[in-house]
């Protein structure tokens, strides 16, 4: 009989551990879901123009964040021009911006803009969801001037 509690209860433990983590999981975008997110973004900005996407793209309601996926938009001379998920950003100059272990990621993803057109770019960011440092893979494509991205949390 106390083998059967046990069982039971390790059984039960397993269950919510697997439920738990496939909720988590289910919380965090995806390679695949954040790739799609900015081919969506690209046809929104060439549809509608810069004005109208821009301020789509800051929405943090909008159609352009999902859970700790969100657009955001940056020039080829570092200016970044959209964010879904920090408006308090929009407007600035960073060029320079360092992630958490030091690198500056913003010349990174222009660099990768002006050479390829699109990719991933590795760093370390703040999640918005969790509040913490996290790796991060951004997925980025040039649109114009301008190049447009969504990232996931590792």
């Amino acid at each position: 009989m106390i083998i059967n509690n046990i069982l039971r209860t390790a059984s039960v433990l397993l269950i919510s551990a697997s439920l738990h983590s496939s909720v988590f999981a289910a919380e965090r975008g995806t390679a695949e879901e954040a790739t799609a997110l900015v081919k969506k973004a690209v046809a929104y900005l060439e549809a509608n123009g810069k004005d109208k996407a821009f301020a789509e793209f800051s929405n943090p309601k909008g159609a352009f964040v999902d859970r700790d996926l969100y657009i955001f938009v940056i020039d080829m001379d570092g200016m970044e021009w959209a964010n879904g998920a920090n408006a308090k950003i929009i407007g600035k100059n960073v060029l320079e911006l360092k992630d958490a272990d030091g690198n500056t990621m913003v010349k990174n993803f222009i660099k990768l803009a002006n050479t390829k057109g699109k990719g991933w770019v590795d760093y370390s960011w703040p999640n918005p969801v969790t509040k913490k440092v996290d790796k991060k893979s951004t997925y980025l494509e040039k649109s114009g001037d301008v190049l447009v991205a969504s990232g996931i949390y590792k």
